[in-house]
């Protein structure tokens, strides 16, 4: 009778272990997916250029997700999503000779290149996020749908759009 009790036992453990693992897997947050695309950007989001303006560039890191439009000016402009609540940053951009585009507000400068986004005040790196999806001009089909684009607004943003709704800020 001692040896079937024992035996009982180690069965038990594997798969208690087992549920254990799942609940873990199961309460883990899921990795957010990409939103959709269009040929302006992000759907539903700030990190999109709308008529008259065009997409030139667009990505999205963990944290982040910019576009860089173009007016037919061509005049630049950043616009920029922290995924995490929302908080938006439209600004004047410009085109370095290397590719990269570059905005400033306050001494922070936002680089956005194929491989990333790099947020610095002066020489000291704040952020280098890595791009997890980039979509050059012509790379991304469909329509346009969202408000006209703005310049950086004087009253208070609403709140954020449903591709910009981010985590509980954990």
């Amino acid at each position: 009778m001692t040896c079937h009790r024992v035996l009982r036992s180690h069965t038990r453990a594997p798969a208690a272990a087992a549920t254990g693992i799942l609940l873990l897997l199961l309460a883990a947050p899921a990795a957010r997916a990409v939103p959709d695309t269009d040929s302006g950007g992000y759907v539903d989001s700030t990190a999109r250029c709308t008529s008259p303006d065009t997409v030139v560039v667009f990505g999205s890191t963990g944290t982040s997700r910019v576009a860089i439009c173009r007016s037919p000016d061509g005049d630049y402009e950043y616009r920029g999503v922290r995924v995490r609540d929302g908080a938006r940053l439209i600004l004047p951009a410009s085109r370095s000779s290397d590719g990269a585009y570059t905005a400033s507000n306050d001494g922070i400068e936002y680089m956005v290149t194929s491989s990333a986004l790099v947020i610095s005040s002066g020489h000291r790196v704040i952020r280098d996020e890595k791009m997890i999806d980039f979509h050059t001009a012509g790379t991304a089909s469909g329509t346009t749908g969202a408000p006209a684009a703005t310049s950086t607004p004087t009253t208070p943003l609403p709140p954020p759009l449903p591709a910009e709704e981010g985590g509980d800020g954990s």
